[in-house]
């Protein structure tokens, strides 16, 4: 009895549930809903044999997930090519057309600004979601995908046993604005966008937090060896009919097209009123309706040829400039930051932009109080384009770069060639001695856990610590002079920098912060010169003989080792232990024997990223273009005709998958 008690509110729930979110008609109110969840809360909890974890109790979260695991995906998650402007979106239209027999209808679509997900239910029960990841296999966010009210956990009967259900989980922007609000209550930092706040939210491990931060999601691609679908429509509105959250048709948020006018009166007609939506989009979405045509166009490695994502001109916004100020990086590049009247742009709100340096200032004919316009740079770092001189005030005062650096007053100095201007005091301002410090601890260089940017800030103003190897001079009583550092904060900065001694020389490399000597660059110099010593003492024309190093960075190199002060830290963080010859990585060899290869298409037994690790672990390189320096091809499916016509022209070995593992002795 109580067990069908516990089915029979479930039901009820779900289909509550679905009224609610997906119909926008509930047929109780939200009292009489609490009640019956409650009810079904109460007898879970003491019939804890009748779990089930597509309950409706359970998208109020509560279990912690404290990492996700990576699946395959059951079909490759292929991201969309882009268009920019008409022409291009006619000739996606002519090409598929010319592929077929007959005459083509089209979907056109908002293409929701979120995170991509896909859902699988066995025996109409959600068992799997998973992120995009790579494409190949991504993270499975299961626990708090549940949370998400719009979302069935339960299919009804007419659906089929296996489905996979692909869309877009999504902030609307009332839920987005509450979020911030929220945020800044509790002293912590608003979201910079939708988007960002949603890909975060989804990899909490805490779900009773993703609960409460109300996601919402909107799906539109469906998969199902029980029941292909004839078409794009069809498949929608069988999704929307199970209880999914779909675009809405009456909304003209996915609309059928006949021919490249409706699609370009589509396109029009968003680009004017994306304004008024209640969430953000980035662009539409054109993919022939056809089933059978979306088989028979068929995909590259990279995307589907039958679809196509359309990007709207970026947004722009006009407000007042109310100053500008300068940051200084840690190289001591001054960077000027306009500081703005706020105003809304994209989603958020946009406060300060990027001038980049002393050129673009000249170049906008900038002065304090001018009406400039801003744009999003790819939707995300604002920036301005130009000024409105009409609306320029009277006596308004140009903007001339600052001569002197704005922290420690040094002058400043522009090097031959370079487009920005340097404060040459390396070791005694302040911006630039943190900088380095906190460059050196960052995660992708010598990941010391217990020491974030506060704590550096603390270090750098007691004058405790100048130079990264100071951190490893530190005394026990020295952490103790800093704010809140207790016995365990003490520890763990202390069991993390111990840590990070068996760092590999690549990254203690890339730690050091040699100009223009990123991650990629640092591993090449430690494989070539295998010791810090050897690239110390490296001339400026055996660094250009290294592979893909340049003038500029051969240069920085040898003006870093030039510098005594420079060389008197390697020798202190050698003393200190770090490691500073390279060594191959546990199971690495030299079988490739330094040989390059290009890697294209999808691979069977790897991800693209575990097959370049694979090569360089086993001795090759990686380039990212076919050249006459490239010796393999190294192909997985899909490889595109023109890689493959420009590999045989300049005689590059065309090598497989299979092939490969048997080179390096892969074969598990």
């Amino acid at each position: 009895m109580i067990l069908s008690r516990i089915d029979a509110l479930r039901l009820a729930l779900h289909e509550h549930n679905r009224r609610y979110y997906v119909e926008d008609a509930p047929s109780i109110s939200d009292g009489e809903f609490d009640a019956l969840l409650s009810e079904l809360q109460e007898l879970e909890a003491s019939h804890p044999e009748a779990f089930d974890p597509n309950s409706p109790t359970q998208r109020v979260g509560g279990t912690v997930v404290k990492n996700f695991e990576a699946i395959v995906h059951k079909r490759p998650m292929l991201s969309l090519s882009n268009t920019y402007n008409a022409e291009e979106v006619v000739e996606f239209v002519e090409r598929a057309q010319a592929a077929s027999d007959e005459d083509l209808t089209w979907s056109a679509e908002l293409k929701y600004d979120g995170v991509a997900i896909s859902l699988w239910y066995e025996n109409r029960q959600l068992v799997r979601a998973l992120t995009r990841g790579d494409g190949l296999r991504g993270d499975d966010v299961s626990v708090n995908i549940r949370t998400i009210t719009s979302i069935p956990l339960t299919l009804p009967s007419d659906a089929p046993d296996e489905l996979e259900v692909r869309g877009e989980v999504i902030y609307h922007q009332a839920q987005f604005d509450a979020l911030n609000a929220r945020r800044e209550e509790e002293g912590q930092d608003r979201f910079a966008n939708p988007r960002n706040a949603a890909s975060g939210t989804l990899k909490m491990q805490d779900s009773a937090e993703v609960a409460r931060r109300g996601l919402s999601a909107c799906m539109y691609a469906v998969f199902s060896e029980d029941r292909p679908f004839g078409g794009h429509p069809e498949a929608v509105k069988a999704i929307e009919r199970w209880g999914f959250p779909v675009p809405k048709r009456n909304q003209r948020w996915i609309q059928t097209c006949h021919n490249v006018a409706d699609i370009q009166d589509f396109l029009a007609y968003w680009d004017r009123e994306r304004q008024h939506l209640p969430f953000m989009i980035d662009g539409a979405v054109i993919k022939v309706e056809s089933t059978a045509m979306q088989s028979r166009l068929g995909s590259t490695a990279k995307s589907p040829r039958w679809a196509v994502a359309y990007k709207f001109n970026a947004e722009k916004a006009l407000t007042p400039l109310k100053e500008v100020i300068y940051q200084v990086g840690r190289t001591g590049a001054i960077t000027p930051v306009a500081v703005l009247e706020p105003v809304w742009l994209s989603g958020t709100m946009v406060k300060r932009a990027s001038i980049h340096n002393a050129d673009q200032i000249e170049k906008l004919n900038l002065h304090l109080g001018d009406f400039v316009w801003v744009e999003k740079g790819g939707e995300i770092i604002p920036k301005i384009t130009m000024v409105e001189f009409s609306q320029r005030p009277q006596h308004a005062s140009r903007v001339n770069f600052v001569s002197q650096c704005p922290d420690c007053g040094s002058a400043l100095e522009r090097r031959e060639g370079e487009v920005q201007h340097f404060c040459p005091n390396t070791y005694g301002c302040a911006p630039q001695v943190k900088g380095r410090i906190e460059h050196f601890i960052h995660r992708k260089a010598m990941d010391v856990e217990g020491i974030g940017s506060e704590t550096v800030d603390q270090l750098v103003d007691l004058g405790i610590v100048q130079r990264p190897a100071d951190l490893y001079d530190l005394t026990y009583e020295q952490w103790g002079q800093l704010d809140k550092f207790k016995d365990k904060s003490i520890q763990n900065a202390m069991d993390g920098l111990n840590r990070s001694k068996s760092i590999p020389f690549e990254r203690v490399l890339f730690a050091m912060g040699i100009r223009h000597v990123g991650e990629t660059v640092a591993k090449k110099l430690a494989k070539h010169y295998e010791s810090m010593e050897a690239l110390a003492t490296a001339s400026q024309e055996s660094l250009e003989n290294v592979g893909d190093i340049g003038p500029m960075i051969a240069q920085s190199v040898l003006e870093y080792f030039t510098e005594l002060v420079n060389l008197h830290e390697m020798n202190r963080l050698k003393l200190h232990g770090l490691q500073m010859v390279y060594h191959l990585a546990e199971g690495a060899s030299n079988l490739l024997g330094g040989q390059t290869f290009v890697v294209s298409g999808v691979f069977n037994h790897f991800t693209r990223d575990g097959i370049k690790l694979a090569v360089e672990q086993n001795g090759g390189r990686i380039a990212s273009s076919v050249t006459g320096k490239t010796n393999f091809l190294l192909a997985g499916e899909g490889v595109g005709p023109s890689k493959r016509t420009k590999a045989e022209s300049l005689g590059v070995t065309w090598l497989t998958e299979e092939e490969f593992r048997t080179w390096i002795g892969y074969t598990e």
